[in-house]
């Protein structure tokens, strides 16, 4: 299981922490950010497939920003997935 922190940009949520183990999420944490909603998103995504997770919260905008923290978490997955397979 390896650990990640990404650092967000354009949303409320500061970082977002997580964990990907045989391709799979686990321990999402957002710090900061919309409460409900950022709870919300963590259960919905324990245990589910990382890069099918990325493929469908990319994109997400919050109010026009271009950005969300479901988006936030999306490109940090993908940045994991990339340096776990270079």
């Amino acid at each position: 299981m390896q650990n990640y922190t990404v650092q967000t940009s354009g949303v409320c949520a500061k970082t977002i922490s997580f964990s990907i183990g045989g391709g799979k999420l686990s321990g999402v944490k957002f710090h900061g950010g919309c409460p409900g909603n950022t709870a919300a998103i963590s259960k919905l995504v324990e245990g589910a497939d990382a890069q099918k997770i990325a493929q469908i919260l990319k994109g997400n905008d919050c109010g026009g920003r271009g950005t969300s923290c479901a988006d936030q978490l999306a490109r940090g997955i993908e940045q994991a997935l990339a340096k776990s397979n270079p």
